[in-house]
């Protein structure tokens, strides 16, 4: 079980609807926090059954079912559904700031949030979801502050430190230091499960300073290597200024744990998606 021994991530499997939380942010009060499982939800196929994406073409899901899930997952967490604010993401580095008048979009009323990979706010009562399937969820929390930060960073977003870039509009918005910011790397595709090819392999190395230390990138030969995200991440993080003793990797794998989990490689397309929240409770 993924999470026997894990100080970093749990999950409470007697919730109607089961969600991961993460410790640290489990400690600070003012925080309502998850990322979804596929259990406990009314989607079936190959959604089964906690899907929370509209965009999985060819494959659509029910309106409905989708609809359901997150009113479900907003019970078990804690938060208002009308609070979801949901952007479309698509790999680049776009940071959004969220207001109060923008609860609801991308659920209940239209968005405006395109091309939008990362979502701040200060607001209370607001929840911002991104959703994932082996990409790499980042929550970011200000706690002197009371900002908070949701971004998607898949293999584009981690080598052009989409994160290292959130910090920076907290900065920007909220007046945030880096130094006390908290940050989870969330549930996404590990590092012997991501395997690339020479063209991935070489972003990689003009992003980063790739060494045994890191061990980023892990060459097998033939031009192939295993690319570990969270160690990427992590280095994004700390040059982004954050301490140490704040980036938390919940080591928990998507594809290792695709009965549990939404993987994009491991069913090769053939999935729902999960998806991450976090707000700030009044």
């Amino acid at each position: 079980m993924m999470f026997e021994n894990n100080n970093s991530a749990q999950i409470d499997f007697s919730l109607n609807t089961p969600y991961i939380s993460f410790p640290v942010l489990s400690q600070i009060p003012f925080l309502r926090h998850g990322f979804s499982t596929r259990l406990g939800g009314v989607s079936s196929d190959i959604f089964s059954s906690m899907n929370f994406g509209v965009d999985t073409s060819p494959y659509q899901d029910e309106p409905a079912n989708i609809m359901e899930n997150y009113n479900r997952i907003a019970k078990s967490i804690g938060v208002d559904p009308h609070s979801f604010v949901i952007s479309k993401q698509v790999h680049k580095t776009n940071i959004r700031v969220v207001q109060e008048g923008d609860r609801g979009k991308g659920l209940f009323i239209p968005s405006d949030f395109e091309e939008i990979d990362g979502l701040i706010t200060n607001k209370p009562n607001i929840t911002l979801v991104t959703k994932y399937a082996d990409c790499v969820p980042l929550y970011f929390v200000d706690p002197k502050n009371k900002a908070i930060g949701l971004t998607h960073s898949g293999w584009r977003g981690t080598v052009m430190k989409i994160g290292k870039i959130t910090v920076e509009q907290m900065q920007k918005s909220f007046g945030s230091n880096p130094r006390d910011i908290i940050a989870v790397v969330g549930p996404s595709i590990c590092a012997s499960c991501y395997e690339i090819g020479e063209e991935v392999a070489a972003e990689f190395k003009k992003a980063f300073s790739i060494n045994s230390e890191n061990n980023i990138l892990i060459a097998k030969g033939n031009g192939k290597y295993q690319c570990d995200l969270w160690a990427a991440n992590h280095a994004v993080l700390s040059e982004a200024g954050l301490s140490p003793e704040n980036i938390h990797i919940s080591g928990v794998c998507t594809c290792c744990n695709s009965d549990l989990l939404f993987s994009h490689r491991k069913t090769e397309g053939k999935r729902g998606s999960l998806a991450a929240f976090l707000a700030i409770a009044e």
